[in-house]
Protein backbone atom coordinates (compact mmCIF):
# COMPACT_ATOMS: atom_id res chain seq x y z
CA UNK A 1 0.00 0.00 0.00
CA UNK A 2 1.84 3.14 -1.16
CA UNK A 3 2.37 5.54 1.86
CA UNK A 4 0.28 8.68 1.53
CA UNK A 5 1.98 12.55 2.52
CA UNK A 6 2.04 13.46 5.76
CA UNK A 7 -0.11 16.37 6.21
CA UNK A 8 0.83 19.13 9.54
CA UNK A 9 -1.76 20.76 11.43
CA UNK A 10 -1.50 24.71 11.85
CA UNK A 11 -1.84 26.76 13.66
CA UNK A 12 -0.08 24.97 17.03
CA UNK A 13 2.75 22.87 18.04
CA UNK A 14 4.43 21.25 15.39
CA UNK A 15 4.75 17.65 14.98
CA UNK A 16 8.06 16.07 17.28
CA UNK A 17 9.58 15.06 14.30
CA UNK A 18 10.64 18.92 13.92
CA UNK A 19 11.98 18.76 17.26
CA UNK A 20 14.85 16.19 16.03
CA UNK A 21 17.48 16.65 14.49
CA UNK A 22 17.87 13.10 13.23
CA UNK A 23 14.38 12.60 11.59
CA UNK A 24 13.33 16.31 10.93
CA UNK A 25 12.13 16.77 7.07
CA UNK A 26 13.49 20.31 7.02
CA UNK A 27 16.78 20.01 8.72
CA UNK A 28 17.77 16.49 6.59
CA UNK A 29 16.28 17.31 3.09
CA UNK A 30 16.53 21.51 2.77
CA UNK A 31 20.05 21.04 4.63
CA UNK A 32 21.58 19.61 1.54
CA UNK A 33 19.50 20.39 -1.22
CA UNK A 34 18.36 24.14 0.03
CA UNK A 35 21.82 25.52 -0.17
CA UNK A 36 22.55 27.40 -3.29
CA UNK A 37 25.17 25.28 -5.02
CA UNK A 38 23.28 21.66 -4.83
CA UNK A 39 19.86 23.38 -6.24
CA UNK A 40 22.33 25.16 -9.01
CA UNK A 41 23.96 21.54 -9.91
CA UNK A 42 20.79 19.82 -9.96
CA UNK A 43 18.96 22.85 -11.58
CA UNK A 44 21.68 22.61 -14.93
CA UNK A 45 21.68 18.79 -14.50
CA UNK A 46 17.95 18.82 -15.66
CA UNK A 47 18.86 19.48 -18.91
CA UNK A 48 20.75 16.31 -19.47
CA UNK A 49 23.92 14.96 -18.01
CA UNK A 50 27.00 16.76 -17.94
CA UNK A 51 30.92 16.70 -16.95
CA UNK A 52 32.55 18.42 -14.36
CA UNK A 53 34.36 20.85 -16.81
CA UNK A 54 30.71 21.95 -18.23
CA UNK A 55 28.91 22.33 -14.37
CA UNK A 56 31.89 25.14 -13.79
CA UNK A 57 31.31 26.61 -16.57
CA UNK A 58 27.69 27.10 -16.50
CA UNK A 59 28.31 27.95 -12.46
CA UNK A 60 31.47 29.85 -12.87
CA UNK A 61 31.06 31.39 -9.27
CA UNK A 62 31.76 27.81 -7.52
CA UNK A 63 35.18 26.57 -6.81
CA UNK A 64 36.46 23.26 -8.01
CA UNK A 65 36.63 21.93 -4.59
CA UNK A 66 33.43 23.03 -3.52
CA UNK A 67 31.75 21.74 -6.88
CA UNK A 68 33.46 18.38 -5.75
CA UNK A 69 31.89 18.29 -2.56
CA UNK A 70 28.57 19.39 -3.63
CA UNK A 71 28.55 16.42 -6.01
CA UNK A 72 29.78 13.83 -3.70
CA UNK A 73 27.55 14.75 -1.65
CA UNK A 74 24.13 14.65 -4.05
CA UNK A 75 25.88 11.30 -5.54
CA UNK A 76 26.08 10.51 -1.61
CA UNK A 77 22.43 11.44 -1.17
CA UNK A 78 21.53 9.39 -4.25
CA UNK A 79 20.64 12.38 -6.15
CA UNK A 80 22.98 12.65 -8.89
CA UNK A 81 25.18 9.28 -9.99
CA UNK A 82 28.26 9.55 -11.46
CA UNK A 83 29.50 7.75 -14.99
CA UNK A 84 32.90 7.15 -15.48
CA UNK A 85 33.79 6.57 -19.43
CA UNK A 86 37.13 4.34 -20.13
CA UNK A 87 39.46 6.98 -22.17
CA UNK A 88 42.27 9.17 -21.51
CA UNK A 89 41.59 11.58 -19.66
CA UNK A 90 38.80 9.40 -18.01
CA UNK A 91 35.69 11.24 -18.43
CA UNK A 92 33.08 11.49 -15.83
CA UNK A 93 29.63 12.48 -16.58
CA UNK A 94 27.01 13.36 -13.48
CA UNK A 95 23.05 12.82 -14.24
CA UNK A 96 20.12 12.95 -12.15
CA UNK A 97 18.82 10.22 -10.76
CA UNK A 98 15.96 9.01 -10.76
CA UNK A 99 15.20 10.65 -7.10
CA UNK A 100 17.02 13.20 -8.12
CA UNK A 101 14.88 14.09 -11.36
CA UNK A 102 11.41 13.48 -8.53
CA UNK A 103 13.05 16.82 -7.04
CA UNK A 104 12.99 18.96 -9.81
CA UNK A 105 9.58 19.79 -9.71
CA UNK A 106 9.70 21.18 -6.44
CA UNK A 107 12.87 23.19 -7.37
CA UNK A 108 11.07 24.83 -10.63
CA UNK A 109 8.08 25.72 -8.44
CA UNK A 110 10.90 27.60 -5.65
CA UNK A 111 12.40 29.05 -8.71
CA UNK A 112 8.99 30.41 -9.96
CA UNK A 113 7.80 31.74 -6.64
CA UNK A 114 11.72 33.46 -6.44
CA UNK A 115 10.79 35.18 -10.10
CA UNK A 116 7.50 36.27 -9.22
CA UNK A 117 8.95 37.94 -5.46
CA UNK A 118 11.83 38.76 -5.93
CA UNK A 119 11.97 42.53 -6.92
CA UNK A 120 9.56 42.93 -3.92
CA UNK A 121 11.96 41.17 -1.80
CA UNK A 122 14.46 43.72 -2.82
CA UNK A 123 12.58 46.38 -2.58
CA UNK A 124 12.18 45.32 1.16
CA UNK A 125 15.38 44.49 1.97
CA UNK A 126 16.37 47.82 0.90
CA UNK A 127 13.66 49.87 2.90
CA UNK A 128 14.56 47.44 6.04
CA UNK A 129 18.14 48.03 6.00
CA UNK A 130 17.65 51.69 5.08
CA UNK A 131 15.50 52.33 8.14
CA UNK A 132 18.11 50.35 10.51
CA UNK A 133 20.82 51.65 8.99
CA UNK A 134 19.45 54.91 10.50
CA UNK A 135 18.49 53.40 13.55
CA UNK A 136 22.19 52.34 13.99
CA UNK A 137 23.31 55.65 13.36
CA UNK A 138 21.17 57.46 15.72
Amino acid sequence: MPQSAKTYPSPGKAPDEFYSAQICPVRNILGLVGRKWPSLILCHLSFGSHRFSELRGAIPDISQRMLTQTLRELERDGLVSRETQPSIPPRVDYTLTRLGESYISPLQGMMNWGSKHLGRIELLRRSYDAVNEVKAEG
